[in-house]
């Protein structure tokens, strides 16, 4: 907020709305994964939602591809191959094995990560605001652990 104009309410609503279904998703996921195994989750969450998403890319489909970049290409491949496939497999493996409730605590951690990485590998400036924000959810995500 400190850096922004407020955003909209109906833009958090939605953002409350994606978290709230994407914890639903990793929780049944999980679940799933402990009868299924994680390649069998993650491959029929994608073949579920491949006529959904069939659509939605024939009605956004651009004019052309002349303005994507080799990058670009290179990192939607990796992020289709390493962070939608392998990682869901890994992810929904340490769901099954850890507990939901556990494990999945541990991912509230992963945002910050990004910020060290990006801070040591990218020069990315690191606010003091990031800093106690992290120390909060730390806290946090050790006191639930603790007493859960």
């Amino acid at each position: 907020l400190q850096g922004s104009d407020g955003g909209t309410l109906a833009g958090d609503l939605l953002m409350v709305a994606a978290v709230v279904v994407c914890g639903l998703g990793y929780a049944e996921g999980a679940t799933l994964s402990r009868r299924l195994g994680g390649w069998q989750v993650i491959s029929w969450a994608l073949l579920l939602s491949l006529p959904v998403m069939g659509i939605l890319t024939l009605v956004t489909w651009p004019e052309t591809f002349g303005n994507v970049t080799a990058p670009g290409w290179l990192g939607l491949g990796y992020v289709s191959v390493f962070s939608m496939m392998a990682g869901f497999i890994f992810w929904y493996r340490g769901l099954a094995l850890g507990g939901i409730a556990g494990v999945g605590q541990l991912q509230l951690l992963q945002p910050f990560f990004g910020f060290l990485l990006a801070a040591v590998f990218l020069g990315e400036p690191i606010a003091w605001t990031m800093i106690m924000s992290t120390v909060i959810i730390v806290a946090c995500v050790a006191g639930a652990k603790r007493f859960a």
